[in-house]
């Protein structure tokens, strides 16, 4: 979110980064809910002083300058009690008493809370009072979102544990052998390619001395490397590596590759260069292969490259739902269950390396695969800009099942494809991929007044009356900004309808003025 700006008080909205409360009789209690909601998501602004009106827009109360000190005094002395709120995150200067035309406003900016402080709880509850922000409103977190905020705590990563009930021996000899024929040609003159087995698969991270027995066994990390599905799938139940290619609609997969078919050995090594060798044939250039990378290796293979290799690094194994990678004939999609560590922002900028799977992500780049310093995204954002081609678009779904999704459209002027499945924060809406039909007539008979995104909007709110911006944008694969203003556009054509108030009300689509 921009910097908050007093003067533009009457143009904000409540949205997933800023909350309106009157507070005229003190601090509300539904705040705290807020504070721990923003900080476990995006952070955001908490206005008090302020209420929000029928159409949405804001409007200060009029509080009095001693009233605006009381909610200061109140708010610092309650969010320093461990009780109540299990991490102080705003600083003094994050807190701000402002004058605005009708009356001061109280603006308290709540920062996203590091990992190593989340989650953020209140009431000395952590299962009942840990909470996200979701649209406009706040929603408390199941126990499956709250584990998974404390496996990402630690300073280590998820997969440097020891498994002290496996041995190096239950690797997969071939993919142990594959590797180290990579690392070969890659690290000519490394002191590691004359090592046996278990020395080697101990310098790269893959096998450590147990502190229990003083024994060699695998990491997580070696296991999700160089180990078979079945033991894998002990360690993580979840645990789910999928490529889907569908380039024909009338199939629903012209190709797939995933794990525990038994037809190989489901490990990330494999499914790596097995599912790169695929999404090389999505970019329109003519390659050659020397074994498994290009002789002419592009700038956008590399990228597609990194963006596999980032997908594999930053999942949360634990987590469910699984790796998903989709290939259509206009775009790839990379999708990992986790949320993102740095967050959204700090991943797009780059400089800061945090991933999940540290141990993982050092064995492939001691391959030449993936980077280590931060710069891989942006570096796919650059190149996609420099081939014109639409700004990738990152996503996090957090719920049940956190997810992040990274879009990479493949055509220039690549429009949504209304025949994908369109799916809300969970559940699919059309289940066993079929694909979406068109149950209204009259949509189909829409003048070309609005995009082809617009109709997807208006099939997606008629299935789904309450939905938020945030649910549309997921569903159609924008930004929130960009759907605000598709819904606008639509409102004004006398296609849709807001019935009711912001936080409770629903969408209707008017089908008598559709023509």
């Amino acid at each position: 979110m921009e910097t908050f700006d007093i003067v533009k008080l009457a143009s904000y909205r409540e949205n997933n980064r800023i909350e309106a409360k009157a507070a005229k009789g003190g601090l509300p209690r539904s705040m705290w809910e807020t504070y721990s909601a923003f900080a476990n998501t995006y952070g955001g602004v908490i206005l008090l002083g302020v209420k929000e009106r029928e159409d949405g827009t804001f409007a200060p109360i009029g509080l009095t300058p001693v009233e605006a000190e009381h909610l200061r005094q109140d708010f610092w002395n309650t969010v320093s009690n461990r009780s109540k709120v299990s991490a102080v995150l705003p600083i003094e200067s994050e807190v701000e008493v402002l004058e605005a035309d009708g009356g001061i406003v109280l603006a308290i900016h709540v920062p996203r809370a590091p990992r190593d402080e989340r989650p953020v709880y209140i009431n000395n509850d952590l299962f009942g009072g840990t909470y996200r922000r979701r649209g406009e409103g706040d929603y408390r977190c199941t126990r499956q979102e709250i584990s998974a905020m404390l496996r990402d705590q630690g300073a280590e990563t998820m997969d440097s544990k020891v498994l002290d009930d496996l041995t190096v021996a239950d690797f997969n000899t071939d993919t142990v052998r594959a590797y180290r024929n990579r690392f070969r040609a890659v690290r000519q003159g490394s002191s590691w390619t004359d090592l046996d087995d278990e020395r080697f698969l101990r310098a790269v991270g893959a096998a450590m001395v147990s502190r229990e027995d003083g024994k060699l066994h695998p990491t997580f990390g070696g296991l999700l490397m160089f180990g078979n599905d079945y033991d894998i799938v002990r360690e993580c139940p979840h645990y789910f590596l999928d490529y889907q290619e569908t380039l024909d609609p009338t199939i629903r997969w012209t190709d797939r590759v995933h794990s525990g078919d038994g037809m190989w050995s489901g490990n990330l090594f494999d499914f790596f260069f097995r599912v790169n060798r695929k999404l090389a044939e999505s970019l329109k250039t003519p390659f050659k292969l020397d074994g498994i990378f290009r002789v002419d290796d592009t700038p956008m293979h590399k990228a597609v490259r990194e963006a596999l290799a980032n997908c594999l690094f930053n999942a949360d194994y634990h987590g469910v739902r699984g790796v998903v990678v989709r290939r259509t004939p206009d775009k790839l999609v990379f999708e990992n269950p986790g949320d993102i560590r740095t967050g959204i922002e700090q991943m797009r900028l780059g400089g800061v390396s945090d991933p999940r799977n540290g141990l993982v992500m050092k064995m492939f780049s001691l391959i030449d695969v993936g980077e280590r310093a931060g710069t891989g995204v942006p570096d796919v954002f650059a190149t996609w800009a420099n081939a014109g081609l639409p700004e990738p678009q990152i996503e996090e779904n957090f719920g049940e099942a956190d997810r992040t999704i990274l879009t990479l459209m493949l055509e220039a002027d690549a429009k949504p494809d209304n025949n994908e499945q369109i799916s809300d924060d969970y559940e699919q809406i059309n289940s066993s991929n079929e694909q979406i039909t068109d149950n209204n007539e009259q949509l189909n008979g829409l003048n070309e007044q609005i995009t082809e995104r617009q109709r997807i909007v208006l099939r997606f709110v008629e299935k789904s009356p309450r939905a938020t911006y945030d649910d549309m944008a997921r569903a159609v694969g924008v930004s929130s900004a960009t759907v605000r203003r598709d819904a606008e556009i639509l409102i004004g054509r006398g296609l849709l309808k807001r019935v009711g108030s912001r936080k409770a009300g629903q969408w209707e689509v008017q089908r008598g003025e559709e023509s």
